[in-house]
């Protein structure tokens, strides 16, 4: 994919999750989600907090050891949509740098390419936008172009994702599924 229309994916992928944080009710932040061990304010919390790891390992050339745990517990505070709003925009700003698509980054699970990092992070912003939507009781329907992309980036791995504890195993899908059923069955969840 070329490196624009990936920009543009990573972009379209945060302001869908940014929407529905923008949709949460003041009651609404304990609510449950389709994962199981988060509420909506942890989901939020986890994906505010994967935003803000890319700058340090992307732009910084940091590894995981060396971010440590400054970026653990809470980083929503007292107003997570601002949270969100500002680790979002860091997030893309850093892959947006000339080259930085192409840098080695080192990941917990070893050295990816920035592109590889974006569309990992891309993708797993989209199914969580749903989990997202889901414990807001929002309208969960995604839109096509994200997912057929996370498909494309999910597939070759939905198998290992079980082995490390973060998602279920994958679903059957039923015949004639629709992409959205599909990519949910790929990660274990029902549309």
């Amino acid at each position: 994919m070329p490196e624009d229309a990936l920009l543009e994916r990573h972009a379209e992928a945060l302001r869908l999750f940014g929407e529905y944080v923008r949709a949460v009710k003041d009651d609404q932040w304990d609510a449950p989600t389709p994962c199981a061990e988060w509420n909506v304010r942890d989901l939020v919390n986890h994906v505010t907090g994967e935003q803000l790891w890319i700058p340090p390992l992307v732009t910084d050339g940091r590894t995981v050891e060396e971010v440590g745990d400054a970026l653990s517990g809470d980083v929503l505070g007292e107003d997570p949509v601002a949270a969100w709003d500002a680790a979002a925009a860091a997030s893309h700003a850093a892959f947006a740098e000339h080259g930085a698509l192409e840098r080695t980054v080192r990941l917990s699970y070893g050295p990816a390419l920035g592109r590889a990092y974006c569309s990992e992070l891309a993708a797993d912003c989209v199914v969580h936008a749903w989990d997202l939507a889901r414990g807001i009781g929002a309208d969960d329907r995604l839109p096509d172009g994200l997912v057929e992309f996370s498909i494309k980036e999910v597939m070759p791995y939905a198998d290992s994702l079980a082995a490390s504890g973060a998602y279920a195993e994958p679903l059957e899908v039923p015949a004639g599924a629709d992409a959205q059923t599909r990519l949910l069955a790929l990660l274990g969840r029902r549309g």
